[in-house]
């Protein structure tokens, strides 16, 4: 069995607010639908009804980002915080078997004089 002591808060963060950028990049185009309905249904048919949905859709995977990078750091900090007091994950790691051999057949390439 081996713990999990701490974890690098700032390598958590990176990834993490990766993950959250493509969350915001997945919601994207809903978001850009929904400016696109809101524009049409609105009264005034003006241009710039949709540019909110349209700017919310180009801004959101950077906003998530940002926000997954410091819930990220939060959460490792606090991770970190916590396995100090009451020890960290537990994990049942399996070993591979190391092969003495190669799994496969050596043959020697053929030599250029032969």
């Amino acid at each position: 069995m081996h713990i999990v002591k701490s974890v690098g808060v700032l390598s958590v963060g990176k990834i993490m607010g990766m993950i959250y950028g493509c969350m915001g990049l997945i919601f994207a185009p809903f978001f850009l639908l929904i400016g696109l309905v809101g524009s049409l249904a609105g009264q005034g048919r003006s241009p710039f009804a949709g540019m909110f949905g349209v700017g919310f859709a180009v801004l959101m995977p950077v906003f998530y980002g940002v926000i997954g990078f410091i819930a990220g750091l939060i959460g490792a900090l606090l991770y970190n915080l916590f396995a100090r007091w009451v020890g960290g994950f537990e994990l049942e790691l399996e070993a591979r078997p190391s092969f003495t051999t190669a799994p496969y057949p050596l043959v020697p390439p053929a030599s250029p004089g032969a």
